[in-house]
């Protein structure tokens, strides 16, 4: 017989009701665990009597709110499926994920709205619920409030989805990332074994919480634990710094990627802020400088360095914190419930010191991509997921990542893949050829690059392309860079040579 799911939510409601579970800053509310599972029950019941059943999906288009985690627990108690979906992309983006995961529920922030509307006779979404933490009148305070708090509980497994997360594809479509129960459990022993989650941890989220490291690192780990949740609807290094520096608060757990450390680190208030209250502050997403590191070591914050995927749950290797100095600039060792290896070429292990591909597994991995069975069946062999992150072991076994095999590269914490940008930039009828790849950015640590070969007889301006990639794409992939060139270095097959590019 197979290991079932248990409500996260009802269990908490039934053993701390009045302890705080979520704190939104920026909207002064708070909710308890009693209030959390309420609303959360009375989403679902409002969900099935509008028709949704066991596997359909739910999107939530919105910036950090609690009802990101409302919605989790819904789906939960009723078997459906969240998408959380990056605001921060264009309506043709938001279209294809749309199309491709096919919703009959769409949950979003009234600054959407005008968007939403089109999206939603363009992508056949059944339903959209309004949400405006400003008004007690919303369209979603109604939905709860005329609501019962009596739903049918589905039988979920473990091995059933709870979301799909879509990450950027190298063929310039985003893929959904299956994240199932089983997910989601192992991921909140592995994080809450290596960060001390307890009752008692709070947790400021810094990250959007459409991106596994805002939901999963450490948000679900503290929730499962019974622990707090301080949540900003965006990131504002000041503001940041003055909750962690404020003892009422109580902040123990943080985590980000390199950027908003660099950020905070680059504000007036950092030098005079008391950051000694955080016993946790986890860094990954992106290589991590160690200026970065060192800085916060100096403060009396021991970063926990790491790595992991959207695929991986995402928590795969950690850091501990005392040896935070001794191994700067290590993403530590395979969490518990996971194996990593690192391979060559040929597939074999590679002894300590090589630098090989990270392959992955274990039961924080994803089954696969949302109906794409041959992007699942190219991303594994004999159950290791293949992450085309390159790395080496040292001889104690601490992993340092070098570099990614793929041409993805990081802007800001979020990947963007250069298949996805040329196709947007191929649009312009000028252009004869382009290549993108990644550069060094002192701010965002990567940002694009977009070489470009004209039509004969055609002209173009580097304005012109980026305010055609400014119109289609989300802000973090637009190249902040464009050189015309003659024509794009290729090998005997065809094939853009990235490599040339960038020695270019």
């Amino acid at each position: 017989m197979s290991i079932k799911y248990y409500d996260w939510s009802k269990f908490q409601a039934n053993t701390r009701p009045n302890k705080v579970a979520i704190r939104e800053l920026d909207n002064n509310k708070i909710y308890t665990y009693g209030e959390l599972d309420k609303r959360s029950s009375r989403l679902a019941s409002h969900l099935q009597s509008s028709g949704i059943k066991k596997g359909d999906r739910i999107a939530i288009l919105s910036l950090n709110c609690s009802e990101f985690f409302e919605l989790e627990f819904a789906c939960g108690k009723i078997g459906a499926i969240e998408i959380p979906l990056n605001w921060r992309l264009t309506k043709p983006e938001l279209s294809y994920i749309l199309n491709d995961s096919e919703p009959k529920t769409l949950i979003y922030d009234v600054q959407f709205e005008e968007m939403v509307k089109e999206l939603k006779e363009e992508c056949n979404i059944s339903q959209i619920i309004a949400l405006d933490q400003s008004d007690q009148e919303s369209d979603y305070e109604k939905v709860l409030s005329n609501a019962s708090d009596i739903y049918l509980q589905e039988e979920v497994d473990l091995e059933d989805n709870i979301m799909i997360m879509y990450t950027s594809g190298t063929t310039g479509h985003p893929k959904g990332a299956m994240i199932t129960h089983k997910m989601q459990l192992f991921n909140v022993i592995n994080l809450g074994i290596s960060a001390a989650v307890t009752p008692e941890s709070v947790h400021l989220v810094v990250l959007p919480l459409f991106h596994t490291g805002g939901m999963n690192c450490y948000s679900n780990p503290i929730l499962h634990a019974g622990g707090e949740l301080i949540l900003l609807k965006e990131f504002e290094p000041g503001k940041v710094l003055s909750i962690i520096g404020n003892s009422d608060y109580g902040v123990t757990h943080l985590f980000a990627v390199p950027a908003p450390y660099q950020f905070m680190m680059n504000h007036p208030d950092f030098e005079s802020t008391d950051l000694s209250g955080v016993k946790y502050a986890g860094v990954g997403g992106a290589p991590c400088a160690e200026a970065i590191l060192k800085t916060y070591i100096s403060k009396g914050v021991s970063m926990q360095q790491g790595w992991g995927m959207t695929e991986t749950s995402p928590g795969a290797t950690g850091l501990e914190s005392s040896e935070a100095e001794r191994k700067i600039g290590s993403a530590g060792k395979p969490l518990l419930h996971t194996e990593v290896k690192v391979v060559g070429d040929d597939g074999n292990e590679l002894p300590a010191g090589e630098v090989g591909e990270i392959y992955i597994k274990g039961p924080n991995i994803t089954p696969g991509y949302w109906k794409k069975e041959e992007a699942t069946r190219d991303s594994f062999e004999d159950g290791w997921l293949k992450t085309g992150d390159a790395a080496y072991f040292d001889d104690e076994g601490f992993l340092y990542i070098v570099d990614r095999w793929k041409d993805m590269y990081i802007s800001g914490g979020e990947n963007v893949y250069p298949a996805e940008v040329e196709n947007v930039i191929y649009q312009l009828p000028q252009i004869a050829e382009v290549g993108v790849i990644g550069i060094d950015s002192p701010k965002w640590g990567e940002t694009g690059k977009a070489f470009v070969a004209l039509k004969p007889d055609h002209e173009l301006t580097a304005e012109e392309v980026i305010d055609h990639c400014l119109k289609n794409l989300a802000k973090y992939k637009i190249p902040e860079k464009v050189e015309f060139i003659a024509a794009l270095p290729r090998n005997a097959t065809g094939k853009v040579l990235k490599r040339t590019l960038r020695d270019m």
